[in-house]
C-alpha cells in the first residue's frame, strides 16, 4: 500500500463508554495498564500525533526504497534475503499467508489482548515504514475486542511471526476474529515484514506473568510471616543489620516488610537461636526474587515501547538492517526469574513442612487433633510439592537451546517465547504452593489466635473462607485449599500495600 500524502485522522476507537482509556504513544507502558487491557478493564487508544509520525516514517521508507534494496520490501526473507522480488505488493501478501502458519491450542483472550496492545504501542513508537492506515486499523481492532485466533506455538524468540502474520490476515479480512473487524486494510510492499517483526506475543505473556508473580511475591511475605509467628521464629534473620550483610535492594525490601508484618507490642521469645533455612534465608532468597522481578519488568517494558522492527527505517537516523528482533535480554531475564521463583517456592514448601513437625511447631504432628496416627495436613505437603515439581521443571533455562533454520542461514534463537510462556505457566503452581502454606499456617495459629496487628486481617479472612479451620480431624482438605487459593492474591491488600512492599513500587 502506498503511504498517503497526509495521515488519516486519529481513530476515535470503538470503545464501550464505561471502560477507561490507556493512551499508547510508543512511550513506556505501565505493567498495571497492560494487565488492565488484557482483562478488558481498560481499552487502549493511540496518542495524539502518533499517526502523523508513522506516516512520516512510511514516506521516508518509500523514498529510500527507490534508491537501495530493503530486506523484506524489495527482497525475500530468511534464506531468500538476496532474492529480488518483481512484485513487492504480491510478495507482501505471500509473506503474510505463509508466515501465519501456526499450531497448538488457541491462546485465551487476555494473552491475545496483551500481545495486540504491545504491538500497537511498539508501532506507535515510530512505525519503521509501515503505513499509518495499518496502525489505525490495529487500534480499531483492539478497541473493538476483535481477537484473532492466535495459537500456542508461534515463535522462538526471533519475532513472533506466526502470531503477527495471523493478526495481519485478520486485519485484511482473510481470517475471522471473535467479532467483526471494524476496519479492513491492505498490506503493501513495506508493511508485511514490518508488522510481523516483533516479539509482541512473548512480551504480552511476560507482562501477564510479571503482574501475577509480583502479587504472589508480595503474598509470600505474608504467608511466611504467618509461619514465622506460628513457630516463634527468630527475628534476627531480618534485623536491620541484615540489609548490610546482604546489600541488595530486594533483601532490604524483604527485611523491612517482615519487620512490619511481624511487629508485636509485646516481645516474643524466639524458640531457637537459629531457625531452619526456610525462615532464616527469607531475606536472601526472597530478595533475589524481587530483584529478578525488577530486572525482568524493566526489560519487558523497555521492549514494549521500542521500535525494533527490522530493518529500521528512521527519517532521523537512516536505514539499518539489524538483529533487534533477537531477544536475549527478554529470554535471559525471564530464565533468571523462573529460577528465582522456583527457589522461593522451595522455601514455602519447606515452611509448610516445618509447621507439620512438632519439634519445630510445638504442636501435634501434622497439626492433627491428637488422635494416634492422624494425618492432618500431611497431604498438603505432598500437594504443594507436586506444584513445586512443576515450577522446578519449568525453571530450566530456555536460552541454552539451539536451532538452525531457513537453509542454515538463521543459526540461532533466543527462545524468549518459550521462556515467557513458562513464566506465565508458573503463576498457578506458585499460587497453589502459597495456598498450602497459608492454610497450614492458619491452622497452626487457629482462628482465634493472637497475631501481630498487621496479620490479623489475613487470619480473619482465612477463618471466614474456611469455617471449619479449627476442625483438626482427618478430612478432605481440597475445598479448604481452593478457598485459601482465592485469597492468596489479595494478601498484600489485606495487610496494606505499605506493609508488603515497604516503599518498593509495584505495578501489579
Amino acid at each position: 500500500m502506498t503511504p498517503p500524502t497526509a495521515p488519516p485522522t486519529e481513530p476515535p476507537g470503538v470503545r464501550p463508554g464505561h471502560l477507561p482509556d490507556v493512551v499508547l504513544d510508543g512511550g513506556r507502558l505501565a505493567l498495571h495498564d497492560l494487565e488492565r487491557i488484557a482483562h478488558r478493564a481498560a481499552v487502549p487508544r493511540l496518542g495524539e500525533g502518533v499517526l502523523a509520525a508513522v506516516a512520516r516514517s512510511a514516506a521516508y521508507a518509500d523514498r529510500v526504497a527507490q534508491t537501495r534494496p530493503i530486506y523484506g520490501r524489495s527482497t525475500g526473507v530468511g534464506a531468500n534475503r538476496s532474492v529480488a522480488v518483481s512484485d513487492p505488493g504480491a510478495q507482501a501478501l505471500r509473506l503474510l499467508r505463509s508466515h501465519a502458519t501456526s499450531a497448538g491450542p488457541l491462546r485465551d483472550a487476555p494473552r491475545v489482548r496483551a500481545m495486540l496492545a504491545v504491538r500497537l504501542n511498539q508501532l506507535a513508537a515510530g512505525g519503521n515504514g509501515i503505513a499509518p492506515e495499518i496502525v489505525a486499523a490495529l487500534a480499531e481492532l483492539v478497541a473493538a475486542d476483535a481477537l484473532p485466533p492466535i495459537r500456542e506455538w508461534v515463535g522462538i524468540g526471533t519475532g513472533d511471526l506466526s502470531a503477527l502474520g495471523t493478526t495481519a490476515l485478520a486485519l485484511m479480512g482473510e481470517i475471522g476474529c471473535t467479532t467483526t473487524v471494524p476496519v479492513k486494510v491492505t498490506f503493501g510492499a513495506g508493511d508485511a515484514l514490518t508488522f510481523m517483526s516483533s516479539n509482541a506475543a512473548s512480551l504480552g505473556d511476560a507482562a501477564l506473568a510479571l503482574a501475577g508473580l509480583r502479587r504472589l511475591a508480595e503474598a509470600s511475605l505474608v504467608t511466611a510471616s504467618l509461619t514465622f509467628v506460628a513457630v516463634r521464629g527468630n527475628p534476627e534473620a531480618f534485623a536491620p543489620v541484615i540489609e548490610s550483610v546482604t546489600p541488595f535492594p530486594g533483601t532490604s525490601t524483604v527485611c523491612r516488610a517482615l519487620r512490619a508484618l511481624t511487629a508485636s507490642p509485646e516481645p516474643v521469645q524466639p524458640a531457637r537461636i537459629q531457625d531452619p533455612y526456610p525462615l532464616r534465608t527469607l531475606p536472601q532468597v526472597g530478595g533475589a526474587w524481587l530483584d529478578a522481578l525488577d530486572r525482568a519488568e524493566s526489560v519487558v517494558l523497555a521492549m514494549s515501547s521500542a521500535a525494533s522492527e527490522n530493518p529500521a527505517l528512521s527519517p532521523d537516523l537512516g536505514v539499518a538492517h539489524h538483529g533487534g528482533f533477537f531477544a536475549p535480554h527478554l529470554g535471559q531475564s525471564l530464565d533468571a526469574l523462573r529460577s528465582a521463583t522456583a527457589q522461593a517456592a522451595h522455601l514455602s514448601v519447606g515452611r509448610a513442612a516445618l509447621l507439620n513437625e512438632p519439634t519445630i511447631s510445638g504442636d501435634e504432628p501434622f497439626l492433627g487433633d491428637g488422635t494416634p496416627g492422624v494425618s492432618g495436613t500431611m497431604i498438603v505437603e505432598y500437594v504443594v510439592a507436586a506444584a513445586l515439581g512443576d515450577l522446578v521443571a519449568g525453571a530450566a533455562p530456555t536460552g541454552l537451546q539451539s536451532v538452525t533454520l531457513s537453509r542454515g542461514l538463521e543459526e540461532g534463537a533466543s527462545f524468549a517465547a518459550q521462556s515467557a510462556t513458562r513464566a506465565l505457566a508458573s503463576v498457578e503452581p506458585l499460587r497453589a504452593v502459597l495456598a498450602g502454606e497459608l492454610l497450614t499456617a492458619a491452622r497452626a495459629l487457629g482462628s482465634a489466635a493472637m497475631v501481630p496487628a498487621a496479620l490479623a486481617p489475613v487470619l480473619a479472612a482465612v477463618a471466614q473462607a474456611v469455617p471449619q479451620l479449627d476442625d483438626r480431624a482427618d478430612r478432605n482438605l481440597t475445598d479448604d485449599l481452593a478457598a485459601v487459593a482465592l485469597l492468596v492474591g489479595r494478601l498484600p491488600e489485606l495487610v496494606g500495600q505499605n506493609a508488603s512492599s515497604s516503599g518498593r513500587s509495584s505495578s501489579a
